[in-house]
């Protein structure tokens, strides 16, 4: 409350909202032993939460992360679960298609010379056994994804005669590799405007008592970063917003790092300008092997569009989210939004966007399940659709949507059902990527994966499906056709050069 007596926009949050009426339930229905009991849990998390904005101040974090931690540590303490329940929604099924879309040739580069690409690069890729950022991984002829990301940017501006800077928002583990690559692209830099920004961090909170955990073997894993949900206030509190805005850029085109299809498109940017909307993600038509990837749909209560992934879904209404017809579409994690009314809407909200929480159980050693149980606050940089009205949406290709997540993944944009164009965009080569399955005891750390295909991955244009299992080293041109499959039996072994799957 202010002195006046007035709530501020913040405290209209739902969460806030929602901790208000809890507690006030709690305090009144309490017999004395019960309200005792409360009051010594409510102590221990207000120690808990004291400790854990210390500990991140001692870290110098920002004190606008530091405000925005704690808005979603008081969202836990009340009981949020962040779940998006089927009844308090709507499908969203008509939204705009880029291939119905029509822009003016100076209409697009008009409003891409006013766009800046933002890329989630704070990732290491620890569920493929790497220990440095994805985006450095070799993917085509020795180019990581990196180098194919500068050249997309290059070949943009080139085209379009449009200075398009290219910023990264990096975590505290991928800063110095990413920029040590970037300074052998010197041409990338922007005058006035830095290569990245990096990310927020928060400590990680021990699920018995929501206090910050300590973990002595490696000081590192007592924190997280608050998911990339996190770029909105990062992009404020590292003072790069303001930066842009007075520069003269208006929009943000963000993507992860490892999506080669999310290239600049100064079609979309003419669309998105005209559209006048503050925010729209780049949507896809769902498929059977798409029905985990997050969906927008229409909330009841206030009409605005919203995000929901597999953790805000209850477990018996799974069935529901993964209907590709009742929710034909998916987000692509490629979003664009206008940087002006996202400043404007900080400011108005003290600088909380109020996205959802998700609230994510883990132990504080990822590789050691007995380690001590934690919780880790996250929010989803795509939920950001349901904090501006007016927010909309566009479907495009499926060719904007290549990300690698698994060793499969790399195995088909490392294959010749891709080329590489004079863009630096992959090209399908046939009309339907082959289907990829490759045994995860033997290929799924890109350590095991490299030294099963020591002479490059097979050839993969003529074949609708590859599935490997068992341990098999790959020869040289090696070929696989139709619905192609190695047997597990007589492994460990090796496939012989120009053997024909």
């Amino acid at each position: 409350m202010s002195k006046r007596g007035k709530r501020s926009p913040v405290d209209n949050l739902p969460e806030r909202r929602a901790c208000r009426a809890l507690l006030k339930r709690t305090e009144s229905n309490k017999v004395p032993q019960e309200r005792s009991a409360w009051v010594r849990l409510r102590v221990m998390s207000e120690n808990g939460l004291t400790a854990a904005q210390h500990k991140m101040r001692d870290a110098g974090v920002a004190e606008q992360a530091i405000t925005v931690f704690t808005h979603y540590y008081r969202s836990l303490e009340a009981g949020a679960t962040g779940l998006i329940p089927e009844e308090t929604i709507e499908p969203l099924t008509q939204i705009d298609s880029l291939a119905d879309v029509e822009v003016s040739e100076e209409a697009a580069r008009e409003a891409l010379s006013r766009t800046v690409l933002i890329r989630l690069n704070g990732g290491l890729g620890t569920s493929m056994g790497l220990d440095r950022a994805k985006s450095l991984l070799p993917v085509r002829d020795g180019k990581t994804f990196l180098d194919l990301l500068v050249d997309q940017v290059a070949a943009a501006r080139r085209r379009y005669d449009v200075s398009l800077p290219l910023i990264l928002m990096n975590s505290f583990r991928t800063r110095e590799d990413s920029l040590e690559v970037l300074a052998g692209r010197p041409e990338i830099q922007v005058d006035g405007l830095p290569l990245d920004f990096l990310q927020n961090r928060e400590p990680k909170l021990r699920a018995d008592d929501l206090t910050p955990v300590e973990w002595a073997a490696d000081p590192e894993l007592e924190w997280c970063p608050p998911g990339h949900g996190d770029i909105y206030t990062a992009l404020l509190a590292s003072g790069l917003l303001d930066t842009l805005l007075d520069k003269g850029y208006r929009y943000a085109m963000t993507a992860n790092s490892d999506n080669l299809g999310a290239a600049p498109s100064a079609r979309i940017a003419g669309w998105f300008a005209a559209s006048g909307a503050p925010y729209a993600p780049e949507m896809c038509r769902r498929t059977p092997a798409d029905v985990k990837g997050g969906h927008l749909a229409v909330r009841k209560s206030d009409g605005r569009i919203i995000l929901r992934d597999t953790a805000q879904t209850p477990e018996d209404q799974m069935h529901y989210f993964t209907d590709q017809f009742r929710h034909p579409f998916f987000h692509t994690n490629n979003l664009w939004f206008d940087l002006k009314v996202l400043r404007d809407t900080l400011a108005d909200r003290g600088g909380i966007l109020g996205l959802p929480l998700i609230r994510n159980s883990k132990t504080v050693d990822p590789a050691d399940s007995s380690s001590t149980p934690v919780i880790q606050l996250e929010t989803a940089m795509g939920a950001a659709v349901e904090a501006f009205e007016g927010a909309t949406a566009i479907e495009v290709p499926r060719s904007r949507f290549l990300p690698v997540k698994t060793t499969n993944d790399l195995l088909l944009v490392r294959s010749d059902v891709y080329e590489v164009d004079d863009d630096g965009l992959l090209q399908m080569v046939p009309d339907q990527a082959c289907t990829v399955s490759l045994d995860p005891r033997f290929y799924k750390k890109i350590q095991d994966f490299e030294a099963r295909f020591p002479n490059g991955v097979p050839s993969i244009k003529d074949a609708q499906s590859l599935t490997v299992e068992g341990d098999w080293t790959f020869g040289a041109d090696v070929v696989a056709t139709g619905e192609a499959h190695v047997e597990a039996e007589g492994s460990p072994g090796r496939i012989a050069d120009g053997t024909r799957i």
